[in-house]
């Protein structure tokens, strides 16, 4: 297990290969990893909540990050609404692997919680962006949630609202056939 950051490139064994079959053509050609490498080989649920979302969804959403934690299920995700950086929280509280993929290039500095979880080795911080994407836009979100999209077996939708970029990419997700779950 490596925890230090590292650049993988897709000549690197290391390489999901999901992403190219997924992807194809335009798969990142390089991913900065922080953390532990071997809980990519995990099977994966990812995450996605719309910014806004109704409050009948909030805590069975955090219900359903409990029972993750609880079974130690990996989950992945960019964790950047309100809703996913509170299932975050509640992951991190336990033993859970997570995979976390911010939508620009590797941070520079850690939160606490999250240095922990990285130096135990159940935390992965993967970006598939050039130093120079520093600050979060609407368009890497959506490039982000796609790869992260790529990365799993199976989809978790806590809310995704009309029109907006988790609906969008939902059709995607079909056309990959990934097992897609939506809280109700």
């Amino acid at each position: 297990m490596n925890t230090g950051d590292e650049t993988i490139t897709r000549e690197d064994a290391r390489y999901p290969a999901r992403l190219t079959q997924r992807l194809g053509a335009d798969a990142p050609s390089k991913l900065s990893a922080l953390g532990n490498l071997d809980v990519l080989a995990l099977p994966k649920t990812a995450l996605f909540c719309s910014a806004r979302c109704p409050g009948s969804v909030i805590l069975p959403t955090y219900d359903q990050a409990a029972k993750w934690r609880d079974t130690e299920r990996c989950v992945i995700g960019g964790f950047h609404s309100p809703v996913e950086k509170e299932c975050l929280h509640i992951l991190l509280r336990g033993d859970s692997p997570v995979i976390l993929c911010p939508a620009r290039a590797m941070l520079e500095r850690l939160p606490a919680q999250w240095a922990i979880a990285v130096a135990s080795g159940r935390m992965l911080i993967l970006s598939a962006f050039a130093a120079t994407a520093t600050r979060i836009t609407a368009e890497l979100a959506a490039c982000r949630n796609e790869f992260v999209a790529a990365l799993a077996d199976d989809i978790f939708i806590a809310h995704a609202t009309p029109g907006g970029h988790v609906e969008t990419m939902m059709s995607r997700l079909r056309e990959w056939r990934i097992p897609l779950r939506e809280a109700k």
